[in-house]
């Protein structure tokens, strides 16, 4: 699916009451570090898009702007009063960190990853899932977008 196709996010929930909310988010650094972005697709749980979104970071590494994409659907989510949310990522780091599998040994991710924790505890359930970077390809091209200000 072409990120054009893809309609921007609004204040208002795309997910019907009651629905989990499931977030693709990613980040892109062209560099690393370098200049980056982050892009989220909001969808159902069978996978149709409801809607996304991306936006620049400045210059920073990959990681930084996986853990901006983790911490932006997070955070749009809180918004929308989602209670129960799924977020794939196809940042293994990102994904072990926060489930409790990788220790965090780098000093610049450690205020990202308890701010992402934060988050979490906001819902009353929340899973954090590695998917393969094909399917993850929308948020991606919506980081890729916003880094290219085509979106």
């Amino acid at each position: 699916m072409d990120v054009s196709e893809i309609a921007p996010v609004t204040a208002d929930s795309p997910f019907p009451d009651g629905a989990v909310g499931v977030a693709y988010a990613d980040g892109a650094s062209r560099g690393n570090p370098g200049p980056a972005a982050w892009g989220c697709v909001y969808t159902l749980e069978d996978g149709e898009p409801l809607c996304g979104e991306g936006a620049t970071l400045g210059e920073t590494t990959n990681n930084v702007a996986e853990y901006r994409g983790c911490i932006a659907a997070l955070a749009r989510m809180k918004s929308w009063g989602v209670r129960k949310a799924i977020i794939r990522l196809d940042s293994e780091l990102v994904v072990k960190q926060l489930n409790g599998q990788y220790k965090v040994r780098q000093p610049h991710l450690k205020p990202l990853v308890a701010e992402a924790l934060a988050l979490r505890k906001a819902f009353a359930e929340v899973r954090i899932e590695h998917v393969p970077r094909k399917q993850n390809a929308v948020a991606d091209g919506l980081a890729n977008a916003a880094l290219d200000g085509t979106r």
